[in-house]
């Protein structure tokens, strides 16, 4: 990303060209001279914004290959479809390709014969492709990561090559000698501060260009509706589905029980539903999420498996069964009704607030707080019995948690990546990458308050002068209640 093409007319008139554009939407083109100027950057946009022309464009525009890291095989394969449909050199590496398609990529890599390759954290850090990075004669401009929210989410817990992304920089320039750059920036639709600082630092970004978009959508109703048992949740999802009529929809639930079961029922009640989550297979998924986008299925009831980087803008609807544990999350799956700019709305179901009759919400609340407690234990016992340097590798083969509790003590400040596979305990007072979580209050918060939600949502994304200005929305339960 560091060849800046003379003319600003010619990186429009390639735009127009593949995208069929005639002009950027704020903040679009912004973002494209930044990364061709080389720069770090940090973009923040709601989702619909037009994140991946950002920095799909700017890997065409030059020679040599940007790596995109991407959470999801269907958000890969989603825009390197697109990308081919224009005749693009773009591709994608997971566990799911064929052998033979994936001898291709590998082969299209080495020649140099693309310019994007997108691949998750895991993969990046195979041995097989790490190699053919590492090799001095291969022109890599930069190192993008898509829905950077998942390094905050699930860099610690099972997701721990997130963690391991900061060191990823340093060791593809030792290899490379000295003139050699390589720029990163990190996209998504959601960070508050807190996630913000944390992506800085874990990445290491140098003086990033930061871009933040409000995600307020005026055009978009939230409401939150208590239920007391679990017939009712089901009622009350039956009759807000039956209201929309035939519109498209999506139902969220935390597990694939959940997917499985509440998909049944609707289907019993006469929808055209189906379920959706990590357990199906490849090709299910691919035909599930071909028949909703083609309207064959009205709506999915999925896990949190499903939405990244599937395109599909006249969404009128989001029904959320149980509430999600953060905040980021709620804001990414609510804003993928109404990306069309045309009316729509977004439910949320909870049990009311004491548990009493049921107690589904609370449960699942504890159960995650458990599991990340148990999680700081465990990191610390094996913090306890391991070399103060030591490999990846070695530690996961030892203990079963043990590179989640290395990338947890990496979190915690207690450890420090020598480069992508190495590490070397701290000792003494360390400072934490991102304080403590307590996602789990922020979002009982926004639940159970009786402040405009639109507002709420505002203030914890760091955007506290628009929630100021916004007063009384006009656009959630709240205000439209009051």
């Amino acid at each position: 990303m560091q060849s800046t093409p003379s003319d600003w007319q010619q990186v429009e008139a390639v735009f127009q060209r593949i995208w069929g554009y005639n002009r950027f939407r704020p903040p679009q083109g912004e973002i494209v001279q930044t990364l061709l100027q080389g720069s770090d950057a940090l973009v923040i946009m709601p989702t619909g914004g037009g994140k991946s022309i950002c920095f799909q464009l700017p890997a065409l525009l030059q020679r040599g290959l940007t790596l995109v890291i991407s959470p999801l095989v269907a958000l890969m394969e989603n825009q390197v479809s697109e990308l081919h449909d224009r005749n693009l050199p773009a591709a994608t590496l997971h566990n799911e390709l064929p052998s033979r398609q994936r001898r291709q990529v590998m082969a299209d890599l080495e020649q140099q014969r693309l310019r994007l390759l997108y691949l998750s954290p895991e993969t990046l850090l195979s041995l097989p492709v790490w190699q053919r990075l590492c090799n001095p004669a291969l022109k890599l401009n930069g190192l993008v990561l898509d829905e950077a929210h998942c390094l905050v989410q699930w860099g610690e817990t099972f997701r721990p090559a997130y963690q391991r992304l900061g060191a990823v920089r340093q060791a593809l320039l030792r290899v490379r000698g000295e003139g050699a750059a390589i720029a990163i920036a990190a996209f998504t639709a959601t960070a508050d501060p807190t996630a913000q600082r944390c992506l800085k630092t874990t990445l290491q970004l140098h003086q990033p260009q930061v871009v933040r978009l409000s995600p307020y959508r005026a055009n978009l109703d939230l409401s939150v509706q208590q239920v007391w048992t679990l017939r009712g949740r089901q009622q009350r999802v039956l009759s807000t589905i039956q209201a929309q009529g035939s519109s498209a929809g999506l139902v969220y639930v935390r597990t694939r029980r959940d997917s499985e079961a509440l998909a049944q029922w609707l289907k019993q009640q006469g929808f055209r539903c189906a379920a959706y989550h990590a357990g199906l297979t490849p090709q299910e998924r691919r035909r599930l999420e071909g028949d909703w986008i083609q309207d064959r299925l009205q709506f999915v009831v999925s896990t949190s498996a499903f939405g990244m980087g599937i395109n599909k803008s006249a969404v009128r609807w989001v029904i959320h069964y149980h509430a999600p544990t953060l905040l980021s999350e709620y804001v990414q799956e609510v804003g993928r009704a109404g990306r069309d700019g045309k009316p729509a709305c977004a439910l949320t179901l909870v049990s009311e607030p004491t548990g009493w009759l049921d107690g589904t919400d609370k449960q699942r609340a504890s159960y995650f707080q458990q599991r990340h407690q148990k999680l700081k234990q465990q990191a610390q016992q094996i913090a306890r019995q391991i070399p103060a340097e030591g490999t990846v590798a070695a530690v996961s083969r030892q203990f079963k948690q043990g590179a989640i509790a290395l990338a947890h003590l990496h979190r915690l400040g207690q450890l420090q990546w020598i480069d992508p596979f190495n590490y070397r305990l701290v000792s003494g007072v360390s400072k934490p990458l991102s304080p403590e979580n307590n996602s789990s209050q922020t979002m009982r918060h926004y639940l159970y308050s009786r402040q405009c939600r639109w507002q709420t949502l505002l203030d914890q994304f760091g955007f506290r002068a628009d929630a100021q200005r916004l007063q009384r929305c006009g656009h959630c339960d709240n205000c439209q209640r009051s």
